[in-house]
């Protein structure tokens, strides 16, 4: 009599069974076949990553083609190796995957204020390499569709965030003053003209420059500077003050 427990195994292995033949379209891979991956998968890696290097990230071009080339042949081995029935599951691609997702992890920095940044670049090379084993599996559509969704996501999404960001009510600035006593003056202007500060925090980095460095962090109150003015025109405004020796929005 079959117990529920072997039912559900039963059942687990069939879902795992019907998953991977869905998944492993084309096991018989030609050599030809095999090249047309390989390209395809460093050809939309290389796009990606022109992108990114133009920006100046800390992944770039070849970073973007290692990642999209190794887990292509991740792919193209697995398929192989489970064809002749010396693997059932896609192991190496699940271990590409994994290594690889640790890597681009290293692409994310925080700043002395514990912010984020490379965040979206992680992201993206870890997409890439969806798209490499997309590449590898024969998913040719899939793999072009995907490729040019991600490099107009990065390059044509930027515009609209900035635009979001200037338009909210927070923002944050990098502040010099010429001198440490001007700073109570700086608060009081500040809160006159409807902005309230949320955190000020001291750059030790610019000690015994002879200017106060500051971080600050603002949440614009009233309605008027809400509806009329962005972040760069309160901060050109802010940058006429005498005491202020620079100011300028911390993207």
């Amino acid at each position: 009599m079959i117990t529920e427990e072997q039912e559900e195994k039963a059942m687990s292995e069939w879902i795992i069974q019907e998953v991977f033949q869905t998944l492993t379209i084309e096991n018989n891979i030609s050599l030809s076949s095999a090249l047309l991956r390989i390209l395809l998968a460093v050809l939309l890696a290389s796009i990606i990553g022109c992108e990114r290097a133009n920006k100046r990230h800390s992944a770039g071009l070849r970073t973007f083609i290692l990642a999209s080339l190794s887990s292509c042949l991740a792919m193209i081995l697995d398929l192989l190796f489970m064809n002749e029935g010396n693997l059932r599951f896609p192991m190496l691609s699940a271990f590409a995957m994994i290594s690889i997702a640790s890597i681009s992890r290293k692409a994310i920095l925080y700043s002395s204020r514990n912010q984020v940044k490379g965040l979206t670049t992680s992201i993206a090379l870890w997409s890439c390499i969806l798209i490499g084993l997309s590449a590898g599996a024969g998913l040719y559509l899939i793999s072009v569709v995907a490729c040019f969704m991600l490099y107009w996501i990065l390059s044509s999404l930027p515009g609209l965030e900035m635009y979001l960001k200037n338009r909210s009510n927070h923002f944050e600035i990098h502040l010099e003053l010429k001198s440490r006593q001007y700073l109570q003056d700086f608060v009081t202007t500040i809160r006159r003209l409807g902005l309230r500060i949320d955190d000020i925090e001291l750059n030790t980095a610019y000690h015994g420059s002879g200017l106060s460095v500051y971080s600050v962090t603002f949440t614009i109150d009233s309605k008027e500077l809400k509806k009329f003015k962005t972040h760069k025109e309160i901060i050109e405004a802010l940058s006429t003050i005498d005491y202020i020796y620079h100011i300028e929005e911390m993207r």
